[in-house]
């Protein structure tokens, strides 16, 4: 089995993601989801002295 034969597990909160949108100032970056609501997502972003909560589309989500 190939990881690409794995099924998408779905994006819950407690999750660690990734942002996956060239259009994003986050880009790249790996974050834990807080919470859920619709077809957005509150994500935490942990660097060094600073935490921020952006809400982002689930769309541009990878779950790890």
């Amino acid at each position: 089995m190939v990881a690409t034969d794995l099924p998408l597990l779905p994006i819950l909160p407690g999750s660690t993601v990734t942002v996956r949108d060239i259009t994003s100032i986050y880009n790249g970056y790996r974050g834990f989801v807080q919470r859920i609501s619709g077809a957005r997502a509150a994500v935490l972003f942990e660097g060094g002295n600073w935490d921020k909560l952006v809400t982002i589309p689930l769309s541009t989500l990878e779950q790890g």
